[in-house]
């Protein structure tokens, strides 16, 4: 046990080192995003002396290096900053305001939620589909079923998620008015409204991430097959479907949990276009909509939360692997 919690050691130290890394490339790639944000607040009239004022008073005009680790120090205490709106709001009416408490930690907590139930839902969905599929799939492979789970996935994965997303409204809440083609969920909704609103995503999200985890959980299955032990469980008489259930599964579970936590990781990371296609009001569309008017402590919050879950769910899928599978510990 004490070298396994080594491997977890080295691996969460591993995840620490990689999402500073991270955390610098995202504050110089901000950055380097072109316009300026006080130019874009007070318009093309403004005056050289204005622009220079709203820096001033927002901190652009301080050294990048010495706003990077005044960022790094904030987002180490819990503390991501305040909008860039905010801020302007409270050097011109003072602090005074009922507004002077937004954070960017509380305009991101309730999107974040959002887009967490929504990848909640999608996870549900398409794991025990995409296990189920992946397993039929090997059981009856090449057969007719196969051949057309092997077209629907390939399909699926091959088309933009805005295209999924607009086929989906158009045959189940145009066509056939099942679900809204908008998910104006908002907080305290009932759970099953927002789950009915959250069903069109969650569903584009699924055909996207489905075929993924089906098409490794039956090259993984496929590929134990022919392995001696699963011979000899064949010649003892065993159902081919309890073969691979109770023997050639167990053994594929380390490829099957490092692509099932890929795909969980894009269903919080990747999840921008869709989004927006659904007006979901989830962290990636606060995240193109702070781009847009270049609010620069929401974009790089987004980014490092993006970039935390993406290294998190790695770094569970790693550990994952090794425990559910002993030769990992002892590579040689």
């Amino acid at each position: 046990m004490s070298g396994l919690l080594k491997i977890i050691i080295q691996r969460l130290f591993l995840g620490l080192i990689t999402l500073l890394v991270v955390s610098v490339i995202i504050f110089t790639a901000v950055n380097l995003l072109p316009g300026d944000f006080a130019q874009a607040i007070l318009g093309q009239g403004a005056t050289e002396e204005a622009v220079a004022a709203i820096r001033e008073q927002l901190g652009l005009d301080q050294h990048p290096v010495q706003r990077y680790f005044q960022w790094l120090a904030g987002a180490l205490q819990g503390d991501l900053g305040t909008p860039m709106s905010q801020a302007l709001f409270k050097s011109f009416a003072g602090t005074n305001t009922g507004e002077s408490d937004v954070t960017v930690l509380s305009q991101i907590g309730p999107r974040f939620a959002n887009t967490m139930f929504l990848a909640a839902v999608t996870a549900a969905i398409a794991v025990p589909l995409s296990i189920f599929l992946g397993i039929l799939t090997a059981l009856y492979r090449n057969s007719a079923f196969d051949r057309a789970m092997n077209v629907f996935t390939l399909s699926s994965i091959s088309s933009p998620e805005f295209f999924l997303a607009y086929i989906l409204i158009l045959f189940l809440a145009v066509l056939n008015p099942i679900f809204p083609s908008l998910s104006n969920i908002f907080e305290g909704m009932a759970f099953g409204d927002r789950l009915e609103k959250t069903m069109l995503p969650a569903l584009t999200l699924t055909l996207v991430v489905t075929a993924h985890m089906m098409r490794m959980t039956r090259a993984a299955i496929i590929n134990l097959l022919a392995s001696p032990y699963i011979e000899m469980a064949r010649l003892k008489g065993l159902s081919p479907m309890r073969v691979i259930v109770k023997h050639a599964l167990p053994n594929a579970l380390a490829p099957i949990i490092n692509v099932v936590a890929l795909n969980l990781a894009y269903l919080i990371t990747g999840v921008v276009i869709v989004e927006v296609v659904f007006v979901y009001p989830g962290i990636g569309q606060l995240f193109v909509d702070s781009v847009k008017i270049r609010d620069i402590p929401v974009v790089q919050a987004c980014c490092l939360i993006f970039a935390a879950a993406y290294i998190l769910l790695n770094l569970t899928a790693d550990i994952l692997s090794i425990i559910s599978n002993p030769r990992l510990r002892h590579p040689k």
